[in-house]
């Protein structure tokens, strides 16, 4: 199955591409292969995004867990975060993220891990400041990997995890992660949370 991670929607004019929108690569386009699900999160919510992080993405280090295009680890790095993982088992598309980080010079901030999320998660020992946490809509994965994340001991304290999904779909996450923003363009619903410590949290 050529799965890649759901970044949200496909940008109009041009072809398949995606453009860095902030930071020391701000303007940069990029071309992405044309792979079902393979969709980067749009500019406009990916500026939203930014904003919210921007008291936090300074020497962060970010995991794009469903990588797909790596918009939005790209977009971390460009804007000063210290690495990121970008996770993502189809290969072509891993391939074309590869050559994206060539073409920017950014090893060794970033690495590109050709996995699957999930499994990646279970053989994952590293922790992250920031985590990008938007599965393909139609793959119903993101309630595990929110709770494989939370369990699996991969999130600093007070780590944000950025949620994207469809504006439809019913998701229970982590009782240990506490929503901070919320906002909704078309059928997307994407948010902000942070971990809380377990004594912090609500009941389950």
């Amino acid at each position: 199955m050529a799965k890649s991670g759901g970044k949200g929607r496909t940008q109009g004019g041009g072809g398949r591409h995606l453009r860095i929108i902030g930071g020391q690569w701000r303007g940069r386009r990029l071309q992405f292969p044309e792979l079902p699900g393979l969709r980067p999160t749009g500019d406009r919510i990916r500026e939203t995004l930014f904003n919210w992080l921007a008291p936090d993405i300074v020497g962060a280090r970010c995991l794009d867990l469903f990588a797909g295009s790596g918009a939005l680890g790209l977009e971390a790095l460009s804007r000063g975060a210290a690495h990121c993982d970008f996770v993502e088992r189809d290969r072509t598309a891993a391939a074309s993220l590869r050559s994206h980080i060539d073409s920017l010079a950014a090893h060794p901030r970033a690495r590109v891990l050709e996995a699957d999320a999930l499994a990646f998660l279970r053989g994952c020992s590293a922790r992250y400041d920031i985590v990008f946490l938007d599965p393909p809509f139609a793959a119903d994965l993101l309630a595990a990997s929110a709770a494989s994340l939370a369990d699996g001991g991969h999130l600093e304290a007070g780590a944000r995890i950025y949620t994207e999904q469809d504006a439809d779909e019913v998701c229970a996450l982590p009782s240990t992660w506490r929503e901070l923003r919320r906002k909704q363009s078309g059928n997307v619903a994407y948010a902000l949370l942070t971990a809380v410590d377990p004594e912090d949290a609500p009941p389950a």
